[in-house]
């Protein structure tokens, strides 16, 4: 047996206190109601939930544990821990290791600093944590890491978690409903499964450090473009440097310790970035996992002397970051539901769980564009490097004329010779990965998932899933309530599938989503094109969708106005605090340091002069005059920004319209001006390092 093949299975979930570990520690009682309790939402009694504490405790003691803490996801984007040791006090001024049902499975941390949207008044900080026992508990950094709910002292959820795991049973109960209808009676459980493929920026610590752009924003405001970019395609999938090989060695390491399943690493299209894919699991865990990911990294990187930048453009001109998120549905006995049959009667369930799809992708393109708008995100949509803002769905040729076949009641040629009629014999063989992959759709079909590609590389998955998880729960919803009242199944479920895929077949786009033809043919289809952040929002509160959300109980109509405020709040603060750099950069380092050479430059005509006066010095006195005339510009620019930072409209969606149409135009017009700047000052002089030094020196 090789050293690797060993070490691997050693290291994997060893600080994790998984199905292996339970097994174990747990008496068999507390075990099997554990696992009632995850698989079918069977509540603890609290004297369980004390024994599994007790379990917990001890094992994380063994592995070095001194702290434990309730870690959840506030509607920050990142997560949050606040964390206490398992001392107790005893007489004669001694300690002993303690560790209560009590305090596993609820906690109270201060709320009133976290996004709330309105849900509360500052001065209300009372919030609570609640354990969720189907995320399995960690160790990291000393402390025990217990994943958990958030939510207010009145009982609105203040995570993305809570209503991630509302959308993931609302799907599960709807997909059992059709199930039972295809003579399913086995099946308990639907499951949404999620791999989502990580991109990112890998540079030197000494250039970063550097950069008060990257340092305060994430992202380069200035920054002229190298002479070579990723023009050549000689990054994508080339050899790893050592030094990017012994950080994504590490990286897999560190991962797999925490039951992370990191798989796939390589490098990517742009000039030092890359990509980490895992092995799917459930949303839950996947989104549990990616947060943890996206941690890990930096931690990581900072060991190696690097910094890892999941900002969706961290560099104007190459290619941004996203997130693909693979999303399928499987049941509890390994069935995949979007994997096309080998019989008439699977295919028939696999149309009929596709259709949803289309359906509810369709119904709810706003909010599908919604989840995945930032202003980060803004950089890379539309950009020809990420999908469009347009939602559409790619399906591929055999797939798209077997609906098509569907739609008109005529014969498939190519795999059958009679009508087609959904359950029976004449149905064909639908097989998978009978089309090539399109890089450029939103929604990708890609033989048993859907790949959602414009997801930003540092938001949280758990948005985006939310919502297809509920969208398609509707539709199947729908379906079910109409085929249940059914006397002739094979024949409603022929109609269903054909005015399905009539009314919704708009949203199917098989061609190139960079084509600028495509958004016109886009527009007279009536697919909605929301291009920014502050368009896109209104989604939260459209009357449509927060009937959609409250149905289902996966929001109250309080929460999803909170969270309209919250991510209009975010998109307005990153630009605000993106202006307030630039101008801090502008009048601190760039404006002076371009007059100190413009000075050098005077000297060194003046010494010329001084051995021949009759010298033309045109390179010098040409530089002169543009340096001087950008500097003005770039000075006029400037107090313009810094004037239009203080008429911020006082209302929430005004405000980040103003940011978006104003205060960012201006950004990219001071940007324009500096970058030319960059050109032509000397490298000694210009106070940043350049996108050559940053890209390439590793």
């Amino acid at each position: 047996m090789s050293e690797a093949s060993s070490f691997v299975p050693s290291i994997f979930g060893s600080m994790v206190f998984n199905e292996t570990v339970m097994k174990e520690r747990l008496p068999k009682d507390t075990y099997k109601a554990l696992k009632k309790c995850k698989d079918e939402g069977i509540p603890l009694d609290m004297s369980v939930a004390t024994v599994i504490a007790n379990a917990m405790k001890d094992w994380a003691l063994e592995k070095g544990a001194t702290h434990y803490t309730h870690w959840f996801q506030p509607m920050t984007g990142v997560t949050a821990e606040k964390h206490d040791s398992f001392i107790s006090p005893t007489d004669g001024g001694g300690v002993i290791m303690e560790f209560s049902g009590k305090e596993l499975v609820r906690g109270e941390p201060d709320a009133s600093s976290f996004p709330s949207g309105g849900l509360r008044a500052t001065f209300e900080a009372r919030g609570y944590t609640a354990w969720d026992p189907t995320s399995y508990a960690f160790i990291k950094d000393g402390s025990l890491y217990i994943p958990t709910v958030f939510f207010s002292y009145g009982g609105e959820a203040l995570d993305k978690k809570t209503p991630l795991l509302r959308s993931m049973d609302e799907l599960s109960k709807q997909a059992l409903r059709v199930l039972r209808l295809f003579g399913d009676t086995t099946t308990k459980k639907v499951t949404a499964s999620i791999g989502p493929e990580q991109e990112y920026f890998l540079i030197d610590k000494k250039t970063y450090e550097q950069r008060e752009d990257l340092i305060m924003t994430g992202r380069t405001l200035f920054g002229a473009k190298p002479p070579k970019g990723q023009e050549m395609d000689d990054h994508y999938f080339g050899t790893l440097k050592p030094r990017i090989a012994a950080y994504m060695k590490d990286l897999d390491e560190e991962l797999w310790k925490l039951g992370i399943l990191a798989k796939t690493k390589h490098n990517e299209v742009a000039p030092a970035q890359h990509e980490l894919a895992p092995i799917f699991s459930d949303a839950n865990t996947a989104a549990d996992h990616n947060q943890l990911t996206m941690e890990i990294m930096k931690k990581v990187a900072a060991k190696h002397g690097l910094v890892c930048l999941l900002h969706e453009k961290p560099f104007a001109g190459v290619n941004g970051s996203g997130k693909h998120d693979n999303w399928s549905i499987s049941t509890d006995t390994g069935r995949n539901l979007l994997d096309p049959g080998k019989t008439p009667r699977d295919n028939a369930q696999f149309l009929l769980f596709l259709a949803a799809v289309i359906k509810g992708v369709d119904d709810y393109q706003e909010m599908l564009r919604c989840t995945v708008a930032s202003a980060g995100n803004d950089h890379r949509l539309g950009a020809n490097e990420a999908p469009p803002a347009v939602i559409s769905i790619f399906l591929g040729d055999e797939l798209n004329a077997v609906l098509e076949s569907i739609e008109r009641g005529t014969a498939y040629h190519e795999k059958a010779q009679s009508a087609l009629e959904v359950g029976v014999d004449a149905l064909p063989h639908i097989s998978q990965d009978t089309t090539d992959r399109n890089r450029t759709s939103p929604l990708a079909f890609t033989g048993n998932k859907f790949e959602f590609r414009m997801l930003g590389s540092e938001q949280s998955i758990s948005g985006p899933n939310i919502a297809l998880n509920t969208i398609v729960a509707e539709e199947l919803c729908q379906f079910a309530d109409k085929l249940e009242k059914s006397k002739n199944f094979n024949k409603d479920l022929q109609a269903l599938l054909q005015k399905t895929i009539k009314e919704h077949k708009r949203i199917i786009f098989n061609g190139n989503g960079y084509d600028e033809s495509w958004l016109a043919e886009a527009e007279e289809r009536g697919l909605a094109n929301l291009k920014n952040t502050p368009e896109a929002m209104r989604a939260y509160i459209s009357p449509k969708n927060i009937k959609l959300f409250t149905k289902h109980n996966i929001y109250t109509e309080t929460e999803m106005k909170a969270r309209y405020e919250i991510h209009l709040e975010s998109y307005s603060k990153v630009i605000n605090i993106e202006a307030q750099t630039m101008a801090d950069m502008v009048k601190r380092d760039i404006l002076p340091a371009v007059s100190s050479y413009m000075e050098s430059i005077s000297s060194a005509v003046l010494n010329k002069k001084a051995v021949c006066k009759d010298l033309p010095c045109i390179a010098e006195t040409e530089t002169l005059k543009k340096l001087s005339g950008l500097s003005d510009s770039l000075y006029l620019k400037c107090a313009e920004l810094e004037t239009a930072l203080v008429k911020i409209p006082k209302d929430a969606q005004k405000a980040a319209l103003y940011y978006h149409d104003t205060v960012f135009a201006l950004m990219q017009e001071m940007r324009a001006i500096a970058d030319e700047m960059e050109t032509m000052t000397s490298a000694e002089y210009w106070p940043y390092p350049s996108y050559g030094e940053m890209l390439f020196n590793i």
